[in-house]
């Protein structure tokens, strides 16, 4: 079973599935490229402070050990230690640095995979979001361009909405 929080940003778009596609899904767990590649991983996700941290503690980790006099079997299990909190705290890791950047936390979800998480948090969230109905909009409030506005799912006098788009779709 996997756990999976959900985090939304700070300016989330207004329309439902736009808001739906910007969520972010945290999974909660060890991570084993995380723990393997400790400070790639932390550099190509972009958590900086973070890796700043990694740096610092690596930096000191190996100046104490000289400094103590231990061997560099010592030094090497320190820093496997490190890289297996690294990808213990992975997911800590990522949904910190999400909170710094503005986004909050607004749910969690299990499942057996990602895709049923994703199902079972959107059938339940979905229905408590507004939905913004295209047959009230103009292309002009969507584009912002100053045009005459026309109803979107047609040409003007259309009464065949969107299925009037395609050539050989059925007239009623």
């Amino acid at each position: 079973m996997r756990v999976y929080t959900v985090h939304e940003s700070k300016d989330p778009p207004s329309d439902r599935l736009d808001r739906a596609e910007a969520l972010r899904f945290v999974r909660d767990g060890f991570s084993w490229t995380a723990a393997i590649f400790a400070p790639l991983w932390l550099l190509v996700r972009g958590f900086w402070l973070a890796l700043l941290v990694y740096v610092i503690v690596a930096v000191v980790l190996t100046f104490g050990v000289q400094a103590l006099g231990l061997g560099d079997e010592i030094q090497s299990l320190l820093m496997i230690a490190l890289h297996v909190l690294v990808g213990f705290e992975a997911d800590t890791i990522e949904r910190w640095t999400l909170k710094r950047q503005g986004w909050e936390m607004i749910g969690t979800v299990s499942g057996r995979d990602v895709v049923e998480c994703e199902r079972r948090f959107f059938d339940s969230w979905l229905p408590d979001q507004p939905l913004l109905r295209p047959e009230t909009l103009s292309v002009s409030q969507i584009t912002g361009s100053g045009e005459a506005s026309m109803p979107l799912g047609g040409m003007r006098g259309d009464r065949g909405g969107w299925r009037s788009a395609f050539p050989f779709s059925a007239r009623r």
